[in-house]
């Protein structure tokens, strides 16, 4: 209980420091500061996993509720981008398992499952499986979303003056209490029945899907009010931090420092494929680094929320990245421990 407490006070400080210090996205990169801070001097933290997934429902749903009749239609016109994210995996995976096994100096399975920009929870389970170093991959990743997601902002700001500071959505108690419960129930029960189906993805697609479905059919006309995407950012933030409780030097210099390496090979691939879409105008500039980016799904959806980018075309690029990693990975398991029998 007492990991729980500390993981709270301390988000809760580096939200309070980021307003203080008129930082962009207090809600988000407080909590993943102070709590990255804490777990490198030693403080022991802990997230609750039913919390951070319930935040993310609330993603789930806000995305939904975009997807109106006049966003559906323009989901096939996304093609020419959509062909580049498989092709984008396929580059990370050439560069990044040399990269991991040749200089960092892992395994196979490790190198793969560390290069794979998918979920934290996918690789992780894919990759025991395969006999991969479960601690080396929860850092790998957790340095992954927490470079990216916190040198995003600072990019948009810079090249496309995005406004970081504006409230996600419109106060709660503008919004009907029917359409409120009605976003309850998508999330919740989006959540579970996604989950009885083994999708991948539950606690964001479930609800999107059953909130899109609500939407196209009238029932909800808001996206979830400020306060719950808030709120989704501090839990969110405060599971980044979290990741790296009980972290040892040994793994900084080994672990981080591969993780860290790795993060900059990924943002000058996200800068080339940025500036394809971007050069061939294929989709604004904004939009195309929020797409290509391998960062969480979950953190890249609320920038995409904060900055009124198109949230459907983000999420759409983001959902087809993980799914060609998630159909890869057993694939290429499989071949692995097929040639290791031969």
């Amino acid at each position: 209980m007492m990991p729980v407490l500390n993981a709270f006070v301390i988000a809760a400080l580096g939200v309070a420091a980021f307003h203080g210090m008129a930082l962009p996205l207090p809600w988000l990169l407080g909590p993943i500061s102070a709590c990255l801070v804490a777990a490198l001097v030693g403080i022991p933290m802990a997230g609750v996993t039913p919390v951070n997934q319930a935040m993310r429902t609330i993603l789930g749903v806000a995305v939904g509720a975009t997807l109106t009749p006049a966003v559906l239609i323009s989901l096939p016109a996304m093609w020419p981008t959509l062909i580049l994210v498989p092709v984008m995996v396929l580059v990370i995976g050439l560069i990044g398992v040399p990269y991991f096994q040749r200089i960092c100096g892992y395994d196979f399975p490790t190198a793969y499952y560390a290069t794979m920009p998918g979920g934290l929870q996918d690789m992780i389970v894919f990759g025991e499986e395969a006999g991969a170093n479960v601690r080396t991959l929860s850092l790998i990743h957790a340095t992954r979303v927490l470079v990216i997601v916190v040198s995003l902002p600072f990019i948009l700001r810079g090249f496309w003056n995005a406004d970081l500071t504006s409230p996600p959505g419109v106060p709660a108690s503008t919004v009907p209490l029917i359409e409120l419960a009605t976003m309850v129930v998508c999330a919740i029960g989006g959540w579970q029945i996604a989950k009885r189906l083994g999708m991948f993805g539950a606690s964001i697609l479930g609800p999107l899907i059953l909130t899109a479905l609500v939407t196209l059919a009238g029932g909800l006309h808001n996206r979830p009010p400020a306060e719950a995407i808030w709120a989704a950012q501090f839990f969110i933030g405060m599971g980044i931090g979290c990741k790296y409780a009980g972290i040892t030097m040994q793994e900084v210099r080994r672990d981080l420092a591969a993780g860290m390496g790795f993060c900059v090979v990924l943002m000058v691939l996200t800068f080339v494929f940025v500036e394809i879409v971007y050069g061939f105008g294929l989709a604004p500039g904004m939009e195309a680094l929020l797409t290509f980016a391998p960062g969480g799904q979950a953190e890249l959806t609320v920038l995409a929320l904060i900055v009124g980018a198109d949230v459907a075309f983000v999420v759409a690029h983001h959902v087809l990245r993980i799914f060609v990693v998630i159909l890869g990975a057993p694939v290429v398991a499989r071949l692995f421990n097929s040639r290791l029998r031969d």
